[in-house]
């Protein structure tokens, strides 16, 4: 059995038991324990599980893994993802890029776009889109959230009001099976939740492990974006609400 095949049958077992044995899995799969405590040690570092003495249980869903993790988790799918939504972007256009490690790749991905104007809340964003000549970037104010430079809070949120830009591109840190986009932090949520009002249309950036993960603080909900760009679904039934929400799905 592959690694991905193992990972997806762990999951299968944690969502169905709440918890989950090395040596119970190892017997069930074929494997050696060795190869589970490994899987689950990846796992753990991607925020799909957490480590007990001896397994593993389904995450609490009222924190976030580290941003540096996050960054690494999925780093191939993010970049196709981010190179299919740049496709999407036309030169001369204007912007608004928030908080996230797939959002920053979508920032990567523009270094070759013209005549941008780019808002964000996301200093990580602002500093790779300030290589980019041609490209004016604006910093929405407020507080700084060391741990992952955004910027969020009542200041951001009325800087970003002061706009109207022809694309919002968001992230999400859970997406729900019911279509809701899900965060962390009330005050990020506040502040995405104003870019999407401020924006003319949408693009959700989301890699399909957002879809195993749980967060406490609705967003939006999924019938709001007009494109999803990911690397995969959980579900055939979801790609028909979202052709019923007139959400254009892309996988990549």
């Amino acid at each position: 059995m592959q690694t991905d095949a193992r990972h997806s049958a762990i999951l299968t077992h944690a969502r169905r038991d709440g918890a989950v044995a090395a040596t119970t899995l190892a017997d069930t799969l074929g494997v050696t324990v060795q190869t589970i405590r490994r899987d689950l040690r990846d796992m753990c570092k991607a925020g799909l599980l957490e480590r007990t003495h001896g397994g593993a249980v389904l995450p609490s869903g009222v924190r976030n893994i580290g941003y540096d993790d996050r960054r690494a988790l999925s780093r191939d799918a993010k970049m196709r993802i981010a190179l299919r939504t740049a496709k999407l972007i036309p030169d001369n256009a204007s912007l608004f890029l928030n908080i996230g490690t797939t959002v920053e790749a979508v920032a990567h991905a523009l270094h070759a776009h013209r005549n941008l104007m780019v808002i964000t809340n996301n200093l990580n964003v602002a500093n790779i889109l300030a290589r980019n000549p041609t490209c004016d970037v604006v910093v929405a104010g407020g507080s700084l959230r060391r741990s992952d430079g955004g910027l969020v809070g009542d200041l951001a949120a009325l800087a970003i009001a002061r706009f109207k830009v022809d694309i919002a591109i968001v992230g999400a840190s859970a997406i729900d099976p019911n279509g809701d986009l899900l965060d962390f932090d009330p005050e990020e949520v506040r502040v995405s939740r104003q870019i999407l009002d401020a924006a003319r249309s949408s693009i959700l950036v989301a890699d399909k492990t957002k879809f195993t993960r749980k967060a406490p603080v609705r967003i939006a909900s999924l019938s709001e974006i007009d494109h999803f760009v990911t690397n995969g679904i959980p579900s055939e039934s979801f790609a028909a609400s979202c052709q019923d929400w007139q959400t254009q799905l892309l996988l990549v």
